[in-house]
């Protein structure tokens, strides 16, 4: 593979997502909108919110991928994209709606769910401290 070219991977908490080599640009979506990398770019670092990671290869294959938030870290020709969460596909449409109905849903759920904890560990601390006076 010719030096100019980057290689991507996509990294979950607890496995490998995906794994491209050949890759000629990437664009991601931040806080501040989206941005593209190129082989040559400097080494960057961004926060990832949630959105559409697309890659193209030199052949000029597309490659979506929907993600959630997380970090880009580009070294060299190496990206590495660690995220919460991502599903892969052909439909851009498609992934935007997945963005919106299965991450957002998802971190409602989990708001509920801490919020859930916070009320048990409240309650917990009360009865700890009425024992220990």
């Amino acid at each position: 593979m010719p030096a100019t070219l980057m290689q991507l991977e996509i990294l979950l908490p607890f496995k490998v997502f995906a794994r491209k080599s050949g890759v000629a640009r990437i664009v991601a979506e931040t806080a501040d909108g989206s941005f593209g990398l190129l082989p040559h770019r400097l080494d960057c670092v961004a926060a990832l919110v949630p959105g559409i990671l697309a890659c193209t290869s030199e052949a000029e294959d597309e490659y979506w991928v929907a993600i959630d938030e997380g970090v880009l870290v580009k070294a060299g020709t190496h990206v590495s994209v660690s995220v919460r969460r991502a599903l892969a596909g052909t439909d851009v449409g498609r992934l935007r709606q997945a963005i919106e109905q299965e991450f957002l849903v998802r971190d409602e759920q989990e708001q509920s769910v801490r919020q859930v904890m916070a009320r048990l560990e409240a309650g917990f601390l009360r009865r700890y401290a009425r024992l220990s006076a």
